[in-house]
């Protein structure tokens, strides 16, 4: 009774849930106008169709229960009263080895093709080992956070207190299980940031000095101003995005981090921005640029069903009339750091092709961070010099 439960929630989520809206934005809505579930009955809502998702554009033709059986058989490795009501015989096999259970996928279901739940592997960057890469989507990535400087002890110790398993990555990463509550865990909320592993990798191609001048030209939430700082606190820095409401959200951040010293822009860098920026010649330019975001689906699977290959060309498009508008503010022998959360060649190599024989600079450095060999992001980063 229980399962059957559960299988009609998960329909009523997937029935009801809007297109091109996070889950994590949709759910929390549901679940208030469904005050009688409790949260043993939320969590699993959320696993359930969270696993429906994993499956990308996989098996599309069957029913949504099958789907979501095949999804719950190959993303979960413990046994749960779920799958042992709808398919027992698989529920049995749930500590499988994972590529044995895609074979018995493959035995009940011979359309099943694993290179199906992501269908642009032509398009993905250079390196990206295909097998591992799609396998990843069947796992929920870790939580990662970024201890600042001299809290590594007491962060440390209240983890250990409260009994959560954490790995220490280095360079004050630490890896946490998704879903930890860090607000209870970790109250001074000044100790610590939450930034993903390969996003905290990408600090590596910075090497600010101090007194320099620098931008953050796409800042988004300023995670990576955050980086900088912690590397070099002694900058004068610019940080500019679009969104005025992101940008009115910096100054709480920044002001926990000890970052003071910074001026504001609201900047469309589609558009020439000299009236604004004129009088500006950097040192470093960090542009996080706007990408299709595909290196985090593992994180917000939903967006794979969602897609549509003709974004990346969008993307595309849009990265190259930025960069031309934000390279001429760079001082002649100083980095530009481009850097993406896609796994697209278009938004990453490409780019770099670009801004080389288009824009004239010098490739010194890029990496594909391959978030997906760690239960993390994957990101693209790439150090280049303005000649």
């Amino acid at each position: 009774m229980k399962a059957l439960n559960q299988l009609k929630t998960f329909q009523r989520i997937l029935q009801e849930y809007p297109a091109n809206t996070p889950l994590s934005k949709f759910l929390p809505g549901f679940y208030r106008q469904n005050k009688q579930m409790g949260s043993t009955d939320r969590k699993v809502a959320s696993r359930l169709i969270y696993n429906y998702f994993r499956l990308g554009k996989a098996l599309l033709e069957i029913p949504d229960e099958e789907r979501l059986i095949v999804a719950e058989f190959l993303c979960s490795t413990q046994v749960n009263s779920f799958l042992q009501h709808f398919k027992p015989e698989w529920a049995a096999c749930i500590g499988f080895d994972l590529n044995d259970k895609l074979a018995m996928v493959k035995g009940a279901y011979p359309a099943f093709e694993l290179a199906d739940v992501f269908p642009w592997l032509d398009q993905l960057s250079t390196g990206i080992d295909q097998d591992t890469f799609l396998k990843s989507f069947f796992v929920q990535p870790d939580l990662f956070i970024r201890v600042r400087k001299g809290q590594e002890q007491l962060v440390k110790a209240q983890l250990n207190q409260a009994k959560v398993p954490f790995k220490d990555e280095g360079n004050n990463c630490l890896c946490l299980p998704n879903g930890t509550k860090l607000e209870s865990l970790l109250p001074n909320q000044h100790s610590y940031e939450v930034q993903d592993y390969s996003s905290q990798q990408t600090a590596q191609y910075f090497k600010p000095q101090q007194w320099e001048s620098w931008w953050d030209a796409c800042a988004a939430s300023g995670g990576k101003s955050l980086l900088l700082h912690e590397l070099q606190p002694d900058l004068k820095l610019v940080v500019s995005d679009i969104r005025e409401s992101i940008l009115a959200n910096l100054d709480e951040r920044f002001r926990q981090a000890g970052l003071n010293r910074y001026q504001k822009k609201i900047l469309d860098l589609t558009q020439n921005p000299d009236f604004i920026m004129h009088d500006y010649a950097f040192d470093g330019i960090i542009l996080d640029a706007p990408c299709t975001g595909s290196g985090t689906w593992g994180r917000t699977p939903e967006l794979i069903t969602q897609f549509n290959d003709h974004r990346i060309e969008f993307f595309q498009r849009l990265q190259q009339s930025i960069a031309r508008n934000v390279v001429k503010y760079l001082k002649p022998g100083k980095p530009l750091i481009y850097i993406t959360c896609s796994c697209f060649k278009a938004e990453n190599e490409e780019a770099v092709d670009f801004l080389v024989n288009e824009l004239g600079l010098e490739l010194e450095d890029t990496q594909v961070l391959k978030g997906y060999e760690r239960r993390a992001d994957t990101m693209f980063v790439a150090r280049l010099i303005r000649k």
